[in-house]
């Protein structure tokens, strides 16, 4: 059988064929998740904001807000490389899993070592 183009993949066969574990966001009970060292986050973004923000997680979706405007996912190419300090690793240790031109995103951070207050919140609570 012919193999196919990614391009033509939905998100279920792209994840088998680069053995990552999907993460649908309708599927998650909470705003992260955990697959080995990897946090998935949901996030809800604004862009445009007064000030470069983690707020409160609504639903499933962790609300951040960020001082870029939305021109062609400049917004979130700043949420990324602000967010790589605020969880302590490198830009390249963030990957956006989809939403880079939306506000509904889902990204995946390798290793962190630093965590906002509301993610240290609820890891308290499941230790």
């Amino acid at each position: 059988m012919a193999k196919k183009r990614k391009s033509w993949m939905n998100a279920e066969e792209l994840a088998e064929e680069e053995n990552i574990v999907s993460f649908h966001p309708k599927d998650m009970k909470n705003f992260y998740a955990w697959d080995g060292d990897v946090l998935v986050l949901n996030i809800l973004g604004t862009p445009s904001a007064k000030k470069d923000i983690i707020g409160k997680p609504k639903g499933n979706q962790l609300k951040i807000s960020v001082t870029a405007a939305p021109i062609g996912g400049r917004a979130t190419d700043y949420m990324v490389k602000w967010l790589a300090k605020e969880f302590g690793v490198n830009k390249s240790d963030i990957e956006v899993v989809f939403g880079r031109m939306n506000v509904n995103k889902q990204l995946r951070i390798k290793a962190p070592t630093k965590f906002p207050r509301v993610i240290e919140k609820l890891e308290e609570k499941t230790k």
